[in-house]
């Protein structure tokens, strides 16, 4: 998960945002925009597997939270994913938060992140490999005892039958 709010994009965002909140009244106009992954094309696959359905659980590093000053996500929270071109995809509306260590991901939260054999070990062997990257980057060290944050999800916009929840 990376928080993203670049000036080029903001009228798409806002038009986005203002789109849903016609048709869902009452809502606050407080969002935070996410893109998942490390690279356009990363990107593009996961926001392709929250909108086709196969993706509702994500995780990112909780160090990444303080050290860009981002307050932790909350239930009830709403973001607006985008893709690797940074174009709106989704309303997302965040249903748990939890922190603990990356070895610890359960069996439910594996099978809500889709992807790979939907397996514990493909999971922990694919965030970590993405993880490390991230480190490396960055001058850090992840291990299987670094502390995510692992999130859970419904798309609320746009509405798609049998999809969506």
């Amino acid at each position: 998960m990376r928080t993203l709010a670049t000036s080029e994009h903001l009228d798409s965002l806002r038009l986005f945002w203002e789109e849903y909140a016609r048709a869902t009244p009452g809502i606050q106009p407080v969002y935070a925009v996410w893109t998942l992954g490390d690279g356009p094309a990363l990107a593009d696959e996961l926001a392709a597997m929250v909108v086709d359905g196969s993706k509702r659980a994500s995780a990112g590093l909780l160090r990444d939270f303080a050290s860009q000053n981002e307050p932790l996500p909350r239930t009830g929270d709403h973001v607006i994913l985008v893709d690797g071109q940074s174009t709106p995809r989704c309303v997302i509306c965040i249903t748990r938060v939890e922190v603990n260590l990356i070895r610890d991901v359960d069996e439910r939260f594996v099978q809500k992140n889709g992807g790979g054999d939907g397996s514990i070990a493909w999971w922990l062997t694919a965030n970590l490999r993405y993880f490390k990257r991230q480190g490396t980057r960055q001058g850090f060290a992840v291990d299987d005892r670094t502390e995510v944050v692992f999130v859970d999800f419904v798309v609320v916009w746009p509405m798609q039958p049998g999809v969506n929840g």
